[in-house]
């Protein structure tokens, strides 16, 4: 059974000052005291995203563990997904333009006080969510962790006039960081960026993992490549993701359209749905859409796959660049954050210059015409995934979990 922190231990939050190196999460902790974690997020249940499923991967692990979790978080009527953990919902509604999301108010005090948590950890959008989570902490001396998981800063340059609004956000995002005690980056290229824009705070790299049983080049399958008509010479150019904007659709379209135009015989596949999707279909007409996927159907169009594209350069990993590799694809994708710390360029794939589509049609196609290339590639890229391992990175967080309940007074 869980205990409390006693009140001794509950005083103001410190703001770190230190920038730890990525070799720190893994410092071992004797552990001593079971755990009750509160997790705060903008998103959970509702809506199927990597930050969704890391943090309920995340909680099955916790609760394996022994340690008794709360998620707070806002809900819809359907949830996206099988979820992991108990979810206790705040209020919120559709976001405006954008109703597949939810805009997030205050974080009740009391349903805190009611589950007496050793740790807030916070994985928010920038909404009064996040904000009425940081007053609570302070006031209840509960230390306050942060995962950051999306660069929302840059989103706003794809939305008509918002991106007045990027350079206050960033520093808005920056200041709120800064208050947390440790705040988990899930690469080093991510890591870096945050330090050149002069974050302050206990950066600490919380890497991801990936399944590679479940993605993996042993689900191949012919018969699925050609109930999808996929000729012997076609080249599968496979995107995954939710279709909107930030991911840089038009990249992508752009490049298919270039490719065919030299006859170089790829064929677009897009496993994803999302609110741009009629749009990427009249962009690429003959490309194959197969909406949101998940379990071996997914592990299976990965696997049957040629090459990955991914343009995005908003990523701060790249969930599905990682599967990708693990299902041995070789990955084109932008020089960005994320992916920088992912593919090897020339090894394991490309890293494209982001938003031009020359840098990312020459690397596509030289990938697709040098089928003994291809084959190096993909088993770069499965190696590489397999250093990735799911059970260490859960197993390292909750030892910096430990840590900071234990060092906070």
């Amino acid at each position: 059974m869980n205990t409390v922190m006693t009140s001794s231990r509950r005083m103001a939050i410190r703001e770190p000052d230190a920038i730890l190196s990525e070799h720190d999460i893994s410092a071992p902790v004797l552990r001593s005291l079971p755990l009750r974690v509160a997790i705060v997020a903008s998103s959970y249940n509702y809506i199927r995203d990597g930050v969704a499923l890391t943090m309920n991967r995340l909680v099955g692990y916790l609760e394996s563990q022994g340690v008794e979790v709360r998620i707070y978080t806002p809900v819809s009527k359907q949830p996206a997904f099988d979820y992991k953990g108990t979810v206790v919902p705040v209020p919120s509604i559709a976001l405006p333009g954008r109703s597949e999301y939810r805009l997030a108010f205050g974080l009740p005090q009391e349903e805190i006080e009611k589950f007496k948590p050793d740790l807030i950890h916070v994985a928010l959008a920038p909404d009064p969510l996040g904000y009425s989570t940081l007053r609570i902490a302070r006031k209840l001396n509960i230390p306050l962790v942060a995962s950051y998981h999306t660069r929302y800063e840059t989103y706003l340059k794809y939305y008509p006039g918002l991106s007045i609004f990027t350079s206050p956000l960033k520093r808005y995002l920056s200041k709120y960081y800064s208050n947390c005690q440790e705040i988990y980056v899930p690469t080093q290229s991510m890591i870096d960026t945050l330090v050149v824009d002069n974050q302050k705070g206990n950066l600490i790299l919380w890497s991801r993992g990936v399944d590679a049983e479940t993605f993996n080049p042993v689900h191949r399958s012919k018969d699925w490549r050609t109930r999808h008509g996929i000729s012997s010479d076609e080249v599968i150019v496979l995107f995954v993701s939710r279709l909107v904007r930030e991911k840089q659709l038009g990249i992508f379209a752009s490049t298919i359209k270039a490719l065919k135009a030299r006859n170089i015989p790829v064929r677009p596949i897009i496993a994803g749905d999302g609110p741009a999707r009629a749009e990427l279909e009249r962009e690429i007409p003959d490309a194959i859409f197969l909406g949101f996927q998940q379990g071996q159907d997914l592990a299976t169009t990965y696997a049957s796959s040629d090459i990955f594209l991914f343009p995005s350069e908003t990523e701060t990993f790249g969930n599905v660049t990682l599967e990708a590799m693990a299902s041995g694809l070789p990955c084109v994708c932008a020089d960005a954050t994320g992916s920088q710390s992912l593919v090897q360029d020339g090894v394991t794939g490309f890293l494209a210059i982001p938003h031009n589509v020359d840098d990312f049609v020459a690397h596509v196609a030289d990938i697709a015409l040098d089928p003994i290339k291809r084959a190096r590639m993909s088993e770069a890229a499965r190696a590489r995934a397999l250093t990735f391992s799911w059970d260490e990175t859960m197993k390292n967080l909750l030892s910096r979990y430990e840590t900071v309940v234990r060092t906070f007074h």
